[in-house]
């Protein structure tokens, strides 16, 4: 029987996960992974092996698989069924917003979901979702041990001058403040930059997560120090649907001057701008880099020059640049983003290597060159599974 950890990413209507196993020096390995789509309307689900291939897939009418409950109750069966071999001795969840109390991964116990409930409104599109999928697997499993680990944890040594919002203290000491999201991604790229480059992951890195959510993070020395997202996961960044940074005259006036609820501001801010609100066409980078449309068009520059303003202020943040690195589904795998990113930032002394570039290698500025520009892959769910085999060995009687 082979021990395994869970690792659970929650949305409002599907439940991506991956199993590891870990060897006797902590090595960890994927044996499946797979998600559940559509609960409650048009149930979907599949299972892969480590080299992609499908294990098992399934889908249901309307009405059945509910819930995130249903579907851990169904994977169960599945787990008992086609990997029989495997025990699970604990689930690690990825829970967007930890808030000023959670500052690293934490067991889950009645107070702490309590407390990860009531924080639900700084992440609502993320937030409600893990805490419900937590919620269930205690329902199902309740001798399982379940950690959270929470994407703000890795910015929590941010000095006071880029934690701060400037407004009356007692909302800092309530919890107004510059959280950060991304960490578990920028704390994987942090320690893989230490197994590819040494010198540059003790330096002046800024990382950009690029994808349907964006944010950069400036890290010095494997530590962030910055990053461009602040109280919630809106700030910074346009991304797929929700704003960026905004003025917050604009919220006044939606309030006050065209009547809007504060529902149709929130929703508004996270389902309807972004990119799609900037093309009126889609969220999806993919499609807009190659529709013929000057809306589409206006939204790819958009987005590029808020990349590279960005890296410029993070760049000032840092006292200089030794190495950007692009990572997340857009940085990991938009050629043309790159190029006009790190053209634009000439001025840095950032440059491709086309042949490097063009073959997909991870360092894609020339050898002999600095700062250094890369491409590299993220895993938060393996450092999700790092996180909870490192907190169990600790639980662990000595």
């Amino acid at each position: 029987m082979r021990d395994a950890i869970l690792v659970v990413n929650a949305g409002s209507s599907s439940l991506k996960f991956q199993i590891f196993t870990s060897d006797r020096e902590g090595a960890l390995a994927v044996i499946s992974r797979g998600q559940f789509e559509g609960l409650g309307v048009a149930p979907h689900f599949v299972a892969l092996d480590p080299e992609g291939h499908v294990l098992s897939e399934q889908r249901w009418e309307d009405g059945a698989l509910a819930d995130h409950a249903a579907a851990f109750v169904f994977f169960e069966t599945w787990l008992n069924g086609n990997l029989s071999d495997v025990a699970l001795i604990a689930a690690g969840h990825r829970v967007v917003h930890g808030g000023f109390r959670f500052e690293a991964p934490a067991l889950v116990t009645p107070e702490v979901l309590a407390e990860l409930q009531r924080i639900s409104y700084l992440a609502p599109l993320h937030q409600p979702h893990a805490v419900a999928c937590i919620a269930a697997l205690t329902a199902i499993k309740p001798e399982l041990p379940q950690i959270a680990c929470f994407d703000t944890a890795f910015h929590r040594n941010h000095p006071p001058v880029a934690d701060r919002f400037a407004i009356p203290f007692e909302y800092y000491q309530a919890g107004v403040r510059r959280y950060g999201f991304h960490g578990l991604s920028y704390e994987f790229i942090a320690r893989r930059l230490r197994q590819l480059a040494p010198d540059l992951a003790a330096g002046r890195v800024v990382v950009a997560h690029l994808g349907n959510g964006s944010s950069l993070c400036a890290i010095r020395n494997g530590v962030s120090i910055d990053s461009t997202m602040g109280f919630t996961a809106l700030d910074g960044m346009p991304m797929g649907t929700r704003c960026g940074s905004i003025d917050p005259g604009v919220l006044l006036y939606f309030l006050r001057q065209r009547g809007m609820s504060v529902d149709d501001v929130e929703a508004m801010l996270y389902k309807k701008s972004g990119l799609l609100g900037l093309s009126g066409i889609s969220s999806d980078m993919r499609l807009l880099l190659s529709a013929d449309s000057d809306h589409a068009r206006e939204a790819v520059d958009y987005f590029v020059y808020h990349v590279v303003r960005e890296v410029g202020a993070l760049a000032a943040a840092l006292g200089g640049l030794d190495g950007l690195v692009f990572t997340a589904g857009i940085g990991e795998h938009a050629s043309q983003i790159h190029t006009r990113v790190v053209e634009a930032l000439a001025w840095l002394g950032l440059a491709i290597d086309p042949v490097a570039h063009a073959n997909g290698a991870l360092r894609i500025s020339p050898d002999d060159h600095n700062p250094s520009v890369w491409v590299i892959p993220t895993d938060e769910e393996r450092m999700i599974a790092r996180h909870t085999l490192d907190l169990l060995a600790g639980l662990a009687p000595a």
